[in-house]
């Protein structure tokens, strides 16, 4: 990460941990009672109306400083690509985040600068509308072809049905876009949601990957982040912004 980037950022989490209590503490996957994508908050209320991207764009400008103007994030998984990605999914975990659901500390003060649900749609239709970069953190160890053939029989297994043969996921049903996303970020997110600790993790999900092994979670994740979106991934330089 260059220098005056992590400046930025350190300059504008600072100013918003200071403003900003604590992010609350909502039951989740670990709870009884917990239903995954529940119908309630801030979330149906967005999903309701129409993002305008202009607008939406205005509001990026704090995500940028970490994500990137283009929304390509960081291929060492610290921020994750963000780009072409479902506003259903982008608001979903917006607003879990928003509402303590999913545990992200460095996001949650930013995220609640949002003002209301407007903002969330707007700036969740001007993350969609931005081209996906092909230039992102992929598992580049000495055994890659391996983990690549090992991983592609285990997606198209049991992930090619929510996420699609080219990791277009699902809008309608809130599964995310996963082609472009870095090595680094997936294999996170999966060893937690595997282990229990991201909260707002999709049950069904928790089934299939709960038996998976450490070298089967990077051989699914290095073959995830391999995946290309035909129409939908950027032509020109991974910085180049919209479609």
């Amino acid at each position: 990460m260059n220098k005056p980037v992590i400046a930025i950022c350190a300059a504008l989490f600072a100013t918003s941990v200071f403003a900003q209590a604590p992010a609350p503490k909502k039951a989740g996957i670990e709870s009884q009672t917990y239903k995954w994508n529940a119908q309630e908050g801030e979330k149906i209320e967005a999903l309701k109306l129409k993002g305008d991207v202009k607008r939406g764009e205005e509001a990026y400008e704090v995500c940028g400083a970490c994500h990137l103007p283009s929304g390509a994030g960081r291929p060492d998984g610290t921020f994750p690509q963000l780009a072409g990605q479902h506003t259903t999914v982008l608001i979903k975990q917006i607003a879990d985040i928003r509402a303590g659901l999913r545990d992200n500390p460095t996001m949650y003060p930013f995220a609640v600068t949002l003002t209301d649900p407007q903002e969330l749609a707007d700036v969740s239709a001007y993350i969609e509308s931005l081209c996906i970069p092909t230039d992102h953190g992929q598992y580049d160890g000495p055994d890659a072809p391996k983990h690549l053939a090992d991983g592609k029989a285990l997606y198209e297994k049991e992930c090619k049905e929510c996420h699609g043969m080219n990791g277009q996921g699902d809008k309608a049903k809130f599964y995310p876009v996963i082609a472009g996303q870095h090595y680094k970020y997936l294999l996170r997110q999966m060893t937690q949601i595997r282990d229990g600790k991201r909260r707002n993790a999709n049950p069904d999900m928790v089934k299939v990957i709960k038996k998976y092994n450490d070298q089967q979670l990077v051989a699914i994740s290095s073959y995830q982040s391999s995946l290309r979106m035909p129409g939908a991934m950027c032509t020109g330089k991974p910085a180049a912004g919209k479609k």
